[in-house]
């Protein structure tokens, strides 16, 4: 809509500073001529706006201009305010900071978006970690969020899953990711992956680092975990699993898609499904957790193990059947 896209102009040129015309149709995907006819209608309801020809050239709004966020609409303001996470703002040190803003742009919404936002923040809360897992201490990362934002080099001491255990490393901080309520520091050289709460000694230093121009941190976070994922499951398992059953449990939800994708009915109701698997002894611990409702046919020495387990369970537990049980 025009008065939307007028709206992103102001606040383009309020953020950014001088830009061409060009610069402003390929931000918004219009062409120039359109942007030409929008300038035209701002100045024309009297915000001070003004072009410079030439080289140097564009469009700036007069020095000291600034607008009111009055160009929000309620899905805009609802999804600002849902997005602030208190907990993990807190954890970086800026949960003072985050509430300032929030209370800025509050105060800067007309009546009616004021109200949308107070009601989305009433009635949502985000809490990213699992029931499940304690949360990680993370001391250092206030630090390595700030050599993030300032490109400083930091020396650290950082405890990897194989021997040595306790490694020196050198990181160049690019970014940091919050993944389940856990916090990863992507770094280079590499760029590599790193879990902050790993690290288990850390020096801050003014040594500058150069971030590379075509680091996206988005896009090697997916790549990342698709790797990640490719290399978790390692070997497959044919399985028979009860009506209704799912796998979501057992296996990741990628790999969960992947074994119902090619899942064959059998005529009593069962489903005949190829699942991956990280390992035989990941997949023993796991399926065994669906008790009854899954059969594992192969690998062989999967279905073995898993005979046995429930062998020895059997065992120690008797039958239940037997008098003397009531």
């Amino acid at each position: 809509m025009k008065s939307s896209r007028l709206v992103s102009i102001l606040l383009l040129l309020q953020t950014r500073g001088r830009m061409t015309a060009a610069q402003l149709a390929k931000e918004l995907e219009v062409s120039v001529r359109t942007v030409y006819r929008d300038v035209e209608a701002l100045g024309a309801a009297g915000v001070p706006l003004y072009g410079d020809a030439g080289h140097a050239g564009g469009y700036r709004l007069l020095d000291g201009y600034r607008t009111r966020l009055t160009g929000l609409t309620a899905d805009e303001a609802e999804a600002l305010f849902l997005a602030g996470a208190p907990g993990p703002a807190a954890e970086l040190g800026l949960g003072s900071v985050l509430a300032a803003a929030q209370l800025k742009v509050r105060a800067a919404l007309p009546p009616e978006l004021r109200a949308h936002a107070d009601r989305i923040s009433g009635r949502f809360h985000l809490d990213a970690p699992g029931w499940y897992a304690a949360a990680d201490e993370v001391p250092y990362l206030p630090a390595v969020a700030d050599a993030v934002w300032n490109n400083r080099i930091l020396h650290t001491v950082y405890r990897r899953w194989r021997e040595p255990t306790d490694v020196e490393r050198r990181l160049e901080p690019y970014g940091l990711v919050l993944k389940a309520g856990r916090w990863y520091v992507i770094a280079g050289p590499g760029p590599r992956t790193f879990r902050v709460d790993q690290i288990l000694e850390l020096t801050t230093t003014d040594e500058e680092f150069t971030r590379p121009d075509d680091f996206d941190l988005a896009a090697y976070w997916t790549a990342h975990q698709r790797d990640f994922h490719q290399r978790l499951h390692r070997g497959e398992a044919l399985v028979r699993l009860a009506p209704g059953v799912q796998l979501a449990g057992a296996v990741t939800a990628d790999a969960h898609k992947d074994a119902h994708k090619d899942a064959t009915a059998e005529a009593d109701g069962w489903i005949l499904a190829t699942v991956p698997i990280e390992s035989v002894d990941r997949a023993h611990a796991e399926f065994l957790r669906l008790g009854a409702e899954i059969e594992v046919l192969e690998p062989p020495e999967l279905r073995a193990r898993i005979a046995r387990t429930v062998a020895e369970l059997a065992g120690r537990y008797g039958n239940p059947g037997a008098p003397g049980d009531d």
